[in-house]
């Protein structure tokens, strides 16, 4: 009777792999959302995202069913003193009353990755960095918190610049949760030297599962994917599915990995994490996804089940915003590395200036998450004068693209290798109000249009293409916005952005 169990079941797998073929595996949360963590409050449920180099830091989304999505802030406003970049992998853990926030950022001093965290007695705000919490060798990055028999752990990956296999490392936890104790021990060792990292915990049957990821993580040639392994006690040893991986490369999406689970409101374990759509790979970044842990049999090896869609969810797909809230609106993001924007809005119109640093030859752009590889943006300018305002497609300060309005000149410019450059120019022929707008197709090549007063849109010849495909960087999507260069004395001024 047994192995006529196994056999139905795996029919009904093989039933269920077929159906998904069929149909779309939707992101939950659209665009660039690396890492997420996600925990309930027993009402809603918040998603905390890597943030990289954009700030405001580690975004912020809130779900009353894990299907829909809605940003509402970010753990950090402003930079912890002690870091200088690379804010990845937040991870939520719920103790004393209180939300944690468990962090990888590099530190300003040595430029190394450590973690951190912040606490905060909500989970979608008022976080309070309390600094360092493990400092570990060339890097300690991806923190998830595990308790047994009373005391809690901090579990990390560890080795990953060393010429030596990496390993999940563990060390005690205080009670306060702000400090590690004792020494590291191990708990995985890559031995095959495939990657490790990402891990998350779960506790069935008398059994850990470690749920951790494998390969490599990002860009074109990532190979993502999500293993198990399980022990009796948590310290270990850990025995490796002999069929790993259980969630990986599909018809929709590829290089899975890096997430945690929650319970959703009927007891089921459901795992959030990231990958690349196939179709926008690198130039949506990964993004969130939602997917059922399930155990077909006692004592058994989990499997998951993809949620499925006839569509992809798009009620994030388009921006129209014309400013006439009292404050900016919560998508704008920027490379904080290399410039400080001030901008405020005011009946219907945003003002942008700021500051950049030396080797930051593009100027100030705010940014918004596309959901798509190929869009358009546009914008309506209400302020001319010596500093270059309008619309660019940015990768990093040295990596961008886009058209601005410079006195009564539209220009079509283009920053690479650090290298600012104007590729065409149109004068003006009027003084009438000026529109701009960027298109991006689905090849990559870039569009740039203008219009004044009730004319319509003008394309702008380019005496060649112009490609998008030199924007990516390796942990993060380039993304479209609001464009500002010149003094910072100076400000650009716009009346609406939309991207569709």
């Amino acid at each position: 009777m047994k192995w006529i169990s196994l056999y139905v079941l795996a029919g009904c797998l093989q039933f269920s792999n077929l159906s998904i073929a069929q149909q779309t595996i939707p992101a939950v949360i659209p665009g660039d959302f690396a890492d997420p963590s996600v925990i309930s409050d027993g009402k809603n449920y918040y998603a905390v995202g890597t943030s990289s180099e954009w700030a405001p830091h580690f975004p912020i989304y809130r779900s009353g069913d894990l299907q829909k999505w809605e940003p509402v802030g970010y753990v950090f406003e402003k930079a912890p003193e002690w870091t200088v970049g690379s804010f990845w992998a937040p991870e939520y853990y719920f103790m004393n009353d209180q939300y944690y926030i468990y962090y990888t950022a590099r530190r300003k001093k040595d430029n190394i990755s450590c973690m951190g965290v912040a606490v905060s007695n909500y989970p979608d705000h008022g976080f309070v960095d309390k600094g360092v919490i493990v400092d570990f060798g060339k890097e300690a990055i991806d923190a998830f918190i595990v308790e047994d028999n009373g005391q809690r752990y901090i579990t990390f990956k560890a080795y990953g610049l060393d010429q030596r296999p990496i390993e999940i490392l563990a060390m005690k936890l205080s009670a306060d949760g702000l400090h590690a104790e004792g020494d590291a021990f191990s708990l995985l060792k890559d031995d095959t030297r495939v990657g490790l990292e990402g891990q998350s915990f779960l506790k069935k049957d008398g059994y850990f599962y470690m749920f951790y990821s494998a390969g490599n993580c990002c860009g074109l040639k990532c190979d993502y994917n999500v293993q198990v392994a399980r022990s009796k006690e948590f310290k270990g040893p850990y025995e490796r599915f002999q069929h790993n991986p259980i969630l990986f490369e599909n018809k929709d999406w590829k290089c899975s990995g890096h997430g945690t689970f929650v319970q959703d409101k009927k007891g089921r374990y459901q795992y959030l994490y990231h990958a690349y759509n196939k179709e926008s790979t690198v130039y949506t970044g990964r993004q969130g996804l939602l997917a059922e842990l399930v155990w077909p049999e006692e004592n058994g090896w989990p499997v998951f089940q993809q949620h499925t869609a006839n569509k992809l969810n798009s009620s994030t797909s388009n921006i129209h915003d014309s400013f006439n809230d009292k404050e900016p609106a919560l998508h704008w993001q920027w490379d904080w590395r290399h410039s400080t924007p001030s901008f405020h809005q005011s009946n219907g119109q945003l003002r942008l200036s700021g500051t950049v640093t030396n080797n930051n030859p593009t100027g100030i752009v705010l940014t918004v998450r596309p959901i798509k590889a190929n869009f358009s943006i546009s914008t309506k300018l209400t302020a001319q004068n010596s500093a270059l305002q309008g619309l660019a497609y940015y990768g990093d300060a040295g990596a961008s693209l886009g058209i601005g309005i410079i006195g009564r000149q539209i220009q079509v410019w283009m920053v690479r290798d650090q290298q600012f450059n104007v590729i065409q120019s149109v004068d003006l022929p009027t003084s009438d109000s000026v529109e701009l707008k960027f298109s991006v197709d689905k090849d990559h090549r870039c569009h740039f249009y203008y219009k004044s007063g009730k004319n319509n849109w003008i394309q702008i010849e380019l005496k060649s293409p112009v490609s998008a495909n030199f924007l990516p960087q390796w942990d993060r999507s380039p993304r479209p916005g609001l464009h500002f260069r010149g003094n910072e004395k100076e400000y650009a001024s716009f009346s609406q952005f939309k991207l569709e």
